[in-house]
């Protein structure tokens, strides 16, 4: 387990980072028709979801 020690400034950056990168990743996987890339975009915005959370920013309807 990797651990990192962010200042509040880099916490929230790396937050806005991640939550652009999710709702990218939405939106992504529902323009997409390959089940297998489909698939591995929805493995991405797990890790991503989880990540969120352990920085306290959960998000709802996470899968």
């Amino acid at each position: 387990m990797i651990q990192l020690e962010l200042s509040g400034e880099e916490t929230s950056i790396l937050v806005e980072v991640l939550e652009s990168a999710y709702s990218d990743l939405r939106m992504e996987i529902a323009d997409t028709d390959r089940k297998d890339f489909r698939d591995m975009l929805k493995e991405r915005k797990a890790v991503i979801a989880k990540a969120l959370a352990a920085l306290g920013r959960p998000v709802t309807g996470a899968e």
